[in-house]
């Protein structure tokens, strides 16, 4: 039988002396060398050594002068130190290395070894930057998928929190579960708190808690991307709807305006003078950054945008051109609009949509152009709103058979290929023979 040689772990701790480097005493600093499977940390120490008393072979230092006895008791302390942190870190993580072990001799805090713990650290981390290169929807997002990974323990392992090394696939494909049918997710939101849960595993990786991150092969699946664009009889119902409660008008309002503009809703937020510019010919333009990626883009602004900006310039308070609500309340106010108008399922970012389809493709605007009034960072993804919908298609080929009406396409054949093609034999036509279709 065929037996398998296991790999042993080597654990070792060297002192040494520095004697390039002699104190105006004459001493040197004794030195410590901790090796765990050939990578090696070195630690200082308070203790310095008369270089004369020094046994580089047994490591610690001859005779039984005051020096060398404080050297050798200094050594026998350390040891014990190192040791025990050794056999300590191995117990609560199932491996070790010598920067975790000099980590906790330094007094170095270790890092949170459960989900949870490591979790509330990455979001206290998070919030400090909220505002100076993050943002807050972004740390809402992080505090909800705490949420949910806090609701799916106390369900599935009835407990409050569980050690990094433990999670496996099971776990995963669990919580995957839990969040589609606890949660009641799409697989959008499905991928998000998954993606979520990856960063916290690979964060414990990067900083040595755990030898392996259990998902760092696991990609979750993200949704086909498809143009959320209203039809054309849903978007007309709502410009001629008037809403009786003045929020809802201005929600409906601002949904106008990001349709004719494309703007999404965080840049409508930040959408203010210093965006608005004249070319030669008097035609306004917005010119601004993507708030999502930092792309340029520049729209030209339309009759019906221009008008609802002078209908809101009375109230303004600043630069900014409109007055804009909250996102949660936004969102709020546009699906109670949605249900007044009978559409469902309405969404703000469904006017970025119907700027795609409706107002620039569907009315002949290039694709590449569209994707810089856009700010898309990729040709790919305005693509998505390339796939117009039926009635187009239809006056479209309307339009070609109009055009190519009475023509006539004449079609050649070449004799001399078509003896190459091994037809049956029959009586053969004349060379280029012309025949002519009528469309």
């Amino acid at each position: 039988m065929k037996t398998e040689n296991k790999r042993r772990s080597t654990f070792a701790i060297l002192f040494y002396i520095n004697r390039t480097k002699v104190r105006k005493d004459g001493k040197c600093q004794l030195l410590c060398k901790i090796s765990i499977d050939a990578e090696a940390e070195q630690v200082g120490t308070k203790v310095s050594v008369d270089p004369a008393l020094w046994d580089a072979t047994k490591g610690c230092a001859s005779g039984r002068s005051r020096n060398a006895l404080d050297v050798n008791t200094a050594i026998e302390e350390l040891t014990k130190k190192i040791t025990d942190h050794y056999h300590q870190i191995r117990g609560s993580l199932g491996f070790v290395t010598a920067e975790l072990v000099k980590n906790a001799l330094n007094g170095v805090a270790q890092k949170p070894l459960t989900l949870m713990k490591l979790f509330d650290e990455h979001n206290a981390e998070f919030k400090q930057r909220v505002g100076v290169d993050r943002g807050k929807e972004m740390y809402d997002v992080y505090c909800l998928s705490y949420r949910h990974l806090s609701a799916f323990l106390r369900k599935q392992y009835d407990a409050d929190d569980v050690s990094l090394r433990s999670l496996d696939l099971d776990f995963y494909d669990a919580y995957d579960l839990f969040l589609r049918t606890d949660k009641g997710m799409g697989q959008k939101g499905v991928h998000q708190h998954l993606y979520n849960l990856k960063k916290i595993t690979r964060r414990a990786f990067n900083q040595g808690t755990i030898r392996r991150d259990p998902y760092m092969t696991l990609h979750p699946a993200l949704p086909q991307l498809r143009s959320r664009h209203l039809k054309m009889e849903e978007l007309e119902r709502l410009m001629v709807y008037i809403p009786q409660r003045d929020n809802l008008r201005k929600v409906r309002d601002w949904f106008v305006f990001s349709t004719f503009t494309g703007l999404a809703y965080a840049d409508l937020r930040l959408l203010s003078d210093e965006h608005i510019v004249t070319d030669g010919d008097g035609c306004q333009w917005i010119e601004m950054k993507r708030k999502k990626t930092g792309t340029d883009f520049r729209v030209r602004l339309m009759e019906i945008p221009l008008q609802i900006i002078e209908k809101y310039r009375s109230e303004r308070t600043g630069k900014r051109i409109f007055n804009t609500y909250a996102r949660g309340y936004l969102y709020k106010l546009i699906n109670k609009l949605g249900e007044q108008c009978g559409i469902t399922g309405l969404t703000y970012h469904s006017a970025r949509h119907n700027f795609g389809t409706h107002i620039t493709l569907s009315m002949g605007v290039p694709i590449e152009t569209v994707s810089r009034m856009m700010g898309h960072r990729s040709i790919l993804t305005t693509q998505i709103y390339a796939k117009v919908t039926d009635k187009k298609v239809d006056e479209d080929m309307k339009r070609l058979r109009a055009r190519t009406a009475g023509k006539t396409v004449s079609l050649y054949e070449d004799e001399d290929a078509r003896a190459a093609i091994p037809f049956p034999k029959a009586k053969q036509p004349n060379n280029n023979t012309q025949t002519t279709i009528t469309l």
